[in-house]
């Protein structure tokens, strides 16, 4: 899956690929966090901004005959078309998704481009749909079909949904088994989680605003009116990773595949905290610091705890096969060895079939990632190094499944010109199975720090 922005943020012009491991780095201030929140806020929404029309038609043979057959591959044909009425939508949402003014991006442009082979439709479907009592529909497709069959499973008398509310239905299940597996379900753990592991039951806030509202005196307010009002002061990111936090209570009641099926990745990820949540009946968050009988709230534990938190949560509790794990910062406030332990993780769960999507300031990180990648090699030598340091092939990265980009200003050619210009843009890195990542925005630093104590070490008077 490719994207391309136009005019988001710093950026004038960029396209960057998705793959099983996706890094931006970059100066601060060069656009990072606006592709990331931009990606995140479409793979959230994309079923409401894309569009599959239902004729009347098969609504009222579907009442009438009591089923009917609708060919698959008739819509996938007209991807390109979905996927470009859908993009066109979401720019529009783009000062909701950023809870910005609307004038910041009244020339941006958002885009998704699809390899067509990409999509696979040899996936079995099966889904009812109805009340707590019966179901009213069933709407399925085989394994080797392109048919999706929609049959109604009582008389059409008890039938009482409206037909738009069927059309909508029906189009849904269509876009769930044509996209429903190239787009990943995104989750995201922002900048911002660290005060929302702290804050996260007061971070409530329609509640918060309602009562800052209804404290100004000057105002004739309808407390109604607010209640239903739809705030936008904090980006979509920022509110969905905060919601998230504020609900820990039920979502530890779930397990996730890596729980049940992996459980060494969660032992690796207790060895980074050192110790491990958990979350009491009455939703009160502690941290247990291995090898001793305490318990630490949030405000009482070091922020690498609270950094890691929502990660923690994600993997015990929520990841599922394909997800598209996007952490921005991720090593915030750790430790320079915590931080080859947050790659080395994120390379399991990429072998484990998780994508991540990253932003990061940490050379660390990329250098840990980079060993990774050249650790990922038959040569004798090579498996001596790796087994004497300690990393197994659970870790090790292929090089073909890592995409990087540098946020920078770089000369390129803009859609409709002929001559390169200079502007904001994400410029691809190269990785080399046997070089790793050339990752010029922090070499630059680290050469003039070497650079400036060579000539303190070895200079004159």
């Amino acid at each position: 899956m490719k994207i391309k922005i136009k005019n988001l943020g710093a950026i004038r012009q960029a396209e960057f690929t998705l793959g099983d491991l996706t890094i931006i780095c970059g100066s601060n201030n060069t656009g990072k966090t606006y592709a990331t929140y931009a990606l995140f806020g479409f793979l959230l929404t994309w079923r409401r901004m894309f569009s599959i029309e239902i004729n009347d038609e098969k609504i009222d043979q579907l009442l009438s005959d009591g089923v009917i057959r609708i060919e698959i591959k008739e819509y996938v044909s007209q991807i390109e078309e979905i996927i470009s009425k859908g993009c066109q939508v979401y720019t529009k949402e783009l000062p909701r998704i950023f809870a910005a003014q609307a004038d910041r991006f009244k020339e941006t442009e958002f885009s998704i481009s699809l390899n067509t082979q990409a999509i696979n439709l040899d996936s079995q479907f099966d889904r009812k749909i109805g009340s707590s009592e019966a179901a009213l529909f069933s709407t399925t497709k085989s394994k080797d079909s392109t048919e999706l069959v929609v049959t109604l499973l009582v008389e059409k008398e008890k039938a009482k949904i409206p037909t738009e509310i069927l059309k909508r239905i029906v189009s849904d299940n269509l876009k769930d088994i044509i996209f429903g597996k190239v787009f990943p379900r995104p989750f995201i753990a922002s900048a911002e989680r660290t005060g929302a592991a702290i804050f996260r039951k007061e971070l409530n806030f329609a509640r918060n605003r309602l009562i800052e509202e209804m404290g100004q005196a000057d105002k004739n307010i309808d407390p109604m009116e607010l209640l239903f009002k739809d705030y936008e002061d904090y980006a979509l990111p920022i509110k969905t990773n905060v919601e998230f936090t504020r609900t820990l209570e039920t979502i530890a009641k779930k397990n996730s595949f890596v729980a049940e099926n992996h459980p060494n990745v969660l032992k690796d990820f207790a060895d980074i905290i050192g110790g491990e949540y958990t979350v009491t009946r009455n939703d009160e968050l502690y941290y247990v610091p291995r090898g001793r009988r305490v318990r630490l709230s949030m405000d009482e534990s070091s922020s690498a705890v609270r950094s890691l938190l929502d990660i923690g949560f994600y993997l015990r509790h929520e990841a599922e096969h394909g997800d598209l794990l996007m952490v921005d910062e991720p090593e915030l406030n750790l430790h320079p060895e915590n931080q080859r332990r947050v790659a080395r993780l994120f390379a399991r769960l990429i072998n484990l079939g998780i994508k991540v999507f990253m932003t990061t300031h940490s050379d660390y990180i990329i250098k840990e990632l980079n060993t990774l990648i050249m650790l990922n090699q038959e040569k004798p030598y090579i498996k001596r190094i790796a087994e004497e340091e300690g990393y197994v092939t659970e870790e090790l990265l292929s090089s073909d499944k890592v995409n990087v980009y540098i946020a920078e200003e770089a000369s390129i050619i803009l859609d409709g010109k002929t001559r390169r210009t200079k502007c904001q843009t994400l410029t691809l890195a190269s990785v080399d199975p046997e070089l790793g990542i050339e990752a010029r925005s922090f070499d630059t630093t680290i050469e003039t720090m070497n650079r400036i104590q060579e000539a303190i070490v070895w200079g004159q008077e």
